[in-house]
């Protein structure tokens, strides 16, 4: 007799797996939540949450090969942090208020231990930004994965009432402002895996750009999450649109938040981090790919009607906005340029 188990499928494992998460989703439980884990689909009341007029937006993403990483180096509890901000920051910069949270984990052969550390990330991601994690899937599959290797995908809905999503008024005078990045945050991971290959530094090797840290440590730093940050700008009637930095770095993000007519130019140098200038350096990577590749500094860009006034709304939450330049006019298709200084990645 043949058995699931035998096949390389361990339903109990999985059952296992939802006992030691339900607490941490739990906790992630807001207004408008239906019921718990467990169900055939997961239910939601937008009234209840709030909204008279809602519009739904819906994002799905990965972490990219940041979860090999993970994988390697054995430290899968933040990447599930990284989840859920590169699908909750794309549904903020269109002004919608993200809701709940659903996850899909994929492997060849279910450890219930480093599976629950990822989802309790994931946990703490939502919690983090004030959306429930409402359900998902755990696929065990035998013969697709290598042996401790795992998938991750994410799936995030929101809402805005209707008459409020962004972009919106996007006009030459306006200020460009950029919210800084943790570091690499979950895109460019193929070119930095080269990079540290190349650099002959394991991943347990002291940090040559992050002091008590290994490289390890250092790179599975999580993605930001600037949810808040975003919808209180919004709410207060300052911001005009926001582009989430990650693959495309400015040049690739920034246009798909412009009206035609309009462009963006960048021209005041910020801090960037050692991480990138040591990227940079180790690879021999030239300015004009960094940017192409990676968020270098700034995870998320705002574009304001009033700069002070954002600047002091996001001070008064613990938030440093740095100016990155301005809103032009242009003659056809939006655009963006990118003028700054020599050495500008340190």
């Amino acid at each position: 007799m043949t058995s699931y188990r035998e096949a390389g499928v361990d339903i109990e494992a999985g059952d296992a797996l939802v006992d030691a998460i339900k607490p941490a989703a739990a906790a992630t439980k807001r207004a408008g939540v239906i019921g718990g884990l467990g169900g055939f689909g997961a239910l939601f009341d937008l009234k209840a949450a709030g909204f008279v007029d809602p519009v739904l937006v819906s994002s799905t993403d990965g972490v990219g090969t940041k979860l090999m990483v993970a994988i390697e180096t054995g430290l899968h509890d933040q990447v599930g942090i990284d989840l859920v901000a590169m699908c909750v920051n794309d549904l903020v910069v269109q002004g919608a208020e993200p809701l709940f949270f659903l996850d899909y984990f994929a492997t060849g052969r279910l450890d219930v231990a480093d599976a629950a550390r990822v989802v309790r990330g994931i946990a703490t991601g939502c919690a983090d930004c004030g959306c429930a994690l409402v359900g998902g899937e755990t696929a065990e599959m035998p013969g697709m994965y290598a042996p401790g290797h795992y998938d991750l995908a994410g799936f995030a809905v929101g809402a805005a009432e209707r008459g409020h999503l962004l972009p919106h008024g996007v006009a030459p005078g306006d200020t460009i402002l950029g919210l800084a990045s943790s570091g690499v945050h979950s895109n460019g991971f193929s070119l930095v895996r080269r990079i540290c290959a190349g650099s002959g530094l394991a991943w347990a090797s002291a940090a040559p750009f992050a002091a008590g840290q290994t490289l390890g440590q250092a790179l599975m730093t999580p993605t930001r999450l600037y949810v808040a940050q975003t919808l209180a700008l919004h709410r207060a009637g300052l911001l005009r649109a926001a582009a989430h930095i990650t693959g495309g770095g400015l040049p690739g993000n920034l246009p798909r938040v412009l009206p035609d007519g309009a462009r963006a130019v960048i021209d005041h140098p910020w801090a960037v981090p050692p991480v990138f200038g040591w990227l940079a350096e180790a690879g021999a990577v030239t300015p004009e790919e960094m940017l192409r590749v990676f968020n270098c500094g700034i995870g998320m860009v705002l574009i304001v009607s009033d700069a002070a006034a954002a600047a002091a709304l996001l001070h008064g939450m613990g938030e440093t906005a740095v100016t990155l330049g301005r809103i032009e006019a242009v003659e056809g298709k939006a655009d963006v340029v990118i003028d700054l200084p020599v050495g500008w990645l340190g």
